[in-house]
């Protein structure tokens, strides 16, 4: 299926930034992010959609979502930060060798170059991002843009004080979460209970 009829027309002009960034900062609070889902998970997500989506239209979003990856390994390399709450790794969606290969994906990610993978642990006390997920990113003329996304919808902006606000979120989140390597060691444990 072409792009155009399964990329909700609110996301279209963000993969089209996120494809041409130069970095992708992800914070995500409910599944994994779209650019480390392995296919099989990608499917799992849109199986889950209320209302419930046709085979051809899951099809479609899935293969949208799973050729994004390609920026994890581009030429010209990009630098990429998630950081991920770890309920998301604790839901298993689809069944449990989607999970496993899901968090072995995850564990092989961290050690790309430039990608930086977090994870924010249930143990804290006080949450910086409890309004939502969001992805933050810089253009190649060094543009910043914030992209939230809803039930309904998503807002992408460029506007310097909403932008502001999120980046200190998202350096509150960088702070708090487990660092590269905890969380390298948190995989290897979730790894070996599953």
């Amino acid at each position: 299926m072409p792009d155009a009829d399964v990329i909700p027309p609110w996301a279209e002009e963000f993969l089209e930034h996120e494809r041409e960034a130069v970095a992708v900062s992800s914070y995500e609070n409910q599944v994994v992010p779209g650019l480390l889902q392995t296919d099989a998970y990608a499917e799992a997500v849109f199986r889950s959609c209320v209302p419930v989506l046709g085979e051809e239209e899951i099809a479609g979003r899935t293969a949208v979502r799973v050729g994004r990856r390609e920026i994890l390994r581009r030429k010209e390399p990009v630098m990429l930060s998630f950081v991920i709450w770890e309920p998301v790794l604790l839901l298993r969606l689809g069944d449990r060798e989607v999970h496993r290969d899901q968090l072995t994906h995850l564990r092989a990610c961290s050690e790309l170059p430039g990608v930086s993978l977090q994870i924010y642990p249930l143990k804290h006390s006080r949450h910086p991002a409890l309004d939502g997920p969001f992805v933050l990113l810089e253009t190649p003329d060094h543009q910043r843009l914030a992209y939230m996304e809803t039930q309904r919808g998503s807002h992408l902006t460029s506007e310097p004080n909403e932008v502001s606000s999120v980046e200190r979120i998202y350096a509150m989140l960088r702070t708090q979460a487990l660092n590269p390597d905890e969380t390298r060691a948190e995989f290897d444990r979730l790894l070996g209970e599953s």
